[in-house]
């Protein structure tokens, strides 16, 4: 401190004048200093975390209401106010024995609550006709932007069912495999 005669200067608080571009870095402010609500509109989007769930197990689903696979994620996000990007690659054969149609669809659940069941987009029919059997392997893709509005641990899954008693939906075992991820996203 530079030496002074006579009484000590008088605090004076410091403006945005005093300072020059660039004296501050932000390696100089405390983390979590600057909330999103500090931030310019428009500023969120930023990644915080992302999970994964694989699964190569086999379902036999033969029934016609709504049947939990084995594919599942779980995260726990840092903040009510951020959203959970879902990615969904789910992998499945339908097979029917005999003439007609065959065909299953997924839905996308968290914790015990549908989020997500569009009905055209997620249905996959095969047909039998003049053969004796047909056996139909596919996947369901689908990408959707979730906001739970929580910080507790969230877990995602998928729902497969078959369309008639008879077909089977199943996620593929072995080289196949079934994947979901959950990124979590700064609101």
């Amino acid at each position: 401190m530079a030496g002074y005669i006579g009484n000590y200067p008088t605090a004076v608080p410091l403006t945005g004048a005093d300072l020059t571009d660039g004296i501050i870095t932000s390696a100089k402010i405390a983390d979590g200093t600057i909330a999103s609500v500090d931030l310019a509109s428009g500023v969120g989007g930023k990644v915080l975390q992302v999970v994964q769930g694989i699964t190569t197990t086999q379902v036999s689903i033969t029934s016609v209401t709504w049947t939990d696979s084995t594919l599942t994620a779980s995260i726990t996000p840092s903040s009510a106010s951020n959203k959970i990007l879902v990615l969904v690659n789910q992998h499945f054969n339908i097979f029917r024995s005999g003439l007609g149609y065959a065909g299953g669809s997924i839905r996308l659940v968290r914790g015990a609550t549908t989020i997500y069941s569009g009905i055209s987009s997620f249905e996959k029919y095969a047909e039998v006709g003049s053969g004796t059997q047909v056996n139909f392997y596919d996947y369901f893709s689908l990408m959707y932007l979730d906001s739970p509005s929580s910080t507790s641990a969230l877990t995602y899954k998928t729902q497969q069912r078959s369309y008639d008693p008879g077909d089977r939906a199943m996620t593929q075992a072995n080289s196949t495999q079934s994947s979901i991820t959950l990124i979590e996203i700064a609101g």
